[in-house]
């Protein structure tokens, strides 16, 4: 079978929460050269596993594009194509809010290129944000090893004054000082529902 994938990425690991999600007596140096959805991925599935959130990443659309019929009960997909998600990378539910977010990163080490963001993916955040969603985005800084967790709020701001003649990246430490930074646990990988919890109380 044919896949294409959009603008030439590779096919992404397929994730199995028994193989790979991390037990007590792995070191946490197991996160290095971990992708950062891997990281998320690890995370949402002691999160799910817990009862305390339920957020998956969203599946991929797929459009078929030649499939042939061996069989009259069975099908195979001989060329299909990947296209871009539509929206964001994650949602989910967590303590009765609506959780959704997106995940990037970046080799730059003095800031992040807003064109990794598309338009459509701020407008879908922004309707989230109308709505009474939490909304952000995990930044990760890949030289740097750092990961930060920015409220959607503030990426609009920056978003925005690029209209305004205004930069076209955010300095990281703008995102350290406006966002929440993400320090590695063993379980979960990635504790983000801790700054989850500050962006709900400063929303009530």
């Amino acid at each position: 079978m044919t896949i294409h994938y959009p603008n030439g990425q590779q096919p992404r690991k397929h994730y199995s929460a028994s193989r790979d999600l991390p037990t007590p007596h792995q070191s946490i140096y197991a996160k290095r050269g971990m992708s950062l959805e891997d990281e998320i991925n690890h995370s949402n599935q002691y999160y799910l596993a817990n009862h305390i959130a339920v957020i998956h990443k969203k599946p991929t659309p797929i459009q078929l594009v030649k499939v042939d019929y061996p069989k009259r009960s069975a099908a195979v997909i001989r060329e299909a194509y990947f296209r871009r998600p539509s929206t964001t990378d994650y949602n989910g539910v967590y303590k009765g809010y609506y959780i959704d977010f997106d995940a990037k990163e970046t080799r730059n080490k003095r800031s992040f290129p807003l064109k990794n963001f598309h338009p459509h993916q701020i407008r879908h955040m922004r309707e989230c944000v109308d709505q009474g969603g939490i909304c952000f985005a995990f930044i990760k800084f890949t030289e740097l090893d750092q990961i930060f967790l920015l409220p959607a709020t503030t990426l609009f701001k920056y978003w925005d004054q690029q209209s305004d003649g205004g930069r076209k990246s955010i300095l990281l430490k703008d995102i350290s000082a406006a966002g929440f930074q993400i320090h590695y646990r063993l379980n979960p990988r990635l504790p983000y529902l801790d700054a989850v919890d500050q962006m709900i109380a400063n929303k009530e």
